[in-house]
């Protein structure tokens, strides 16, 4: 079977692309909007954006793939177990104040 030529993506100084899979495992398991990233991992726009042309790029798709058989990254993977959804995703209705 022939490999398709995968698209080069730019991934910066390995700090910055440390930095940056941290901002994403915050994100996934805090389920957090994204203005709300702490400053620690940089900018929240810039984070979303590069998020944003990464999976567009099927970046993370392929990353799944690639890692999903291997028994020793079994506990990088995220699922619902791990992910926190805002309650309003939920369904939840909002507070009522109560008259006292």
């Amino acid at each position: 079977m022939m490999e398709r030529q995968e698209r080069r993506i730019y991934t910066g100084p390995e700090a910055d692309c440390k930095k940056f899979f941290k901002a994403i495992l915050w994100m996934t398991r805090s389920g957090a909007q994204w203005r709300l990233l702490p400053k620690e991992y940089g900018g929240w726009n810039t984070v979303y954006k590069k998020f944003a042309r990464w999976s567009d790029a099927g970046v993370f798709s392929r990353m799944f793939q690639h890692f999903k058989d291997d028994p020793d990254m079994e506990s990088l993977m995220v699922d619902s177990t791990v992910v926190r959804a805002h309650a309003c995703a939920a369904g939840a209705s909002k507070k009522k104040q109560s008259k006292l």
